[in-house]
């Protein structure tokens, strides 16, 4: 079933390439403006030290910044789940706060916090962690009412009703946004990296896009769409080893 899923979109994506190929071939287009996908395999062996090198320093940090962004999303979402006051004078401006964009303010966490990991990581936290904090709030506050007046009933407390009924319940909705922060994380990875970093995707990108390397950009690219394919790929192992594993129990 699952090669039957993945079949369709790999032959999209082969003849995709194969037309690209047929064009940049026939047109005869300058490679520095749009390099052929042999080109580009050329160039991602030729320089394949140096991005496995900066390939693992976006690793790193994307994996920190997104256990951090996760870790916050989910603190901030039982806090308002849990305090309702605070919920209404909090949540309108963490909706608020999403409207300004993440890449202009982030000079400004240099500023603050200097050229450390510091900056970095706080930029992919603003990135990941408004999805998970509003999915979990989301599941949180589903849970069966008759279900929770039953359970107060019975004498159970706020502590039992919250670990026994609305975070069980809530799980499904928090790994839709897990799955969102997950590729968001990459993306922020890079624009941390844009700050000011001597290493990491990112910082290769800056380098490349002045000296007009376009093939080596599509490398760049490439690696980007597969990290968020493998954190992805992570939060729907973890989602298949504890929701779905906890339903067939």
């Amino acid at each position: 079933m699952t090669l039957r899923k993945a079949l369709p979109p790999a032959i999209t994506v082969l003849l995709l390439i194969a037309g690209w190929q047929l064009y940049t071939t026939l047109s005869g287009i300058d490679t520095w403006l749009l390099p052929s996908p042999s080109d580009i395999w050329t160039a991602a062996a030729d320089q394949r030290e140096a991005l496995a090198r900066h390939t693992l320093a976006t690793a790193e940090l994307t994996l920190y910044g997104f256990g951090a962004g996760v870790a916050t999303g989910l603190f901030v979402a039982v806090v308002l789940h849990l305090l309702p006051g605070v919920r209404a004078a909090i949540y309108p401006l963490l909706v608020i706060s999403q409207n300004v964009p993440t890449i202009a303010i982030a000079p400004l966490l240099v500023v603050w916090l200097g050229f450390g990991i510091a900056p970095k990581l706080v930029v992919i936290i603003l990135v990941c962690f408004f999805p998970v904090a509003v999915a979990t709030l989301d599941g949180l506050g589903r849970s069966d009412a008759l279900i929770a007046d039953y359970m107060l009933m019975s004498g159970a407390n706020r502590r039992q009703l919250f670990t026994k009924l609305q975070w069980p319940h809530a799980l499904p909705t928090m790994f839709s946004g897990l799955k969102i922060a997950a590729t968001y994380s990459v993306l922020g990875a890079i624009i941390a990296e844009w700050l000011g970093s001597d290493k990491g995707i990112g910082q290769y990108m800056i380098i490349q896009k002045s000296a007009f390397r376009a093939d080596r950009l599509f490398v760049a690219i490439a690696i980007v769409v597969v990290l968020a394919l493998v954190v992805f790929g992570l939060v729907v192992l973890l989602e298949k080893l504890t929701v779905k594993g906890r339903r067939r129990d």
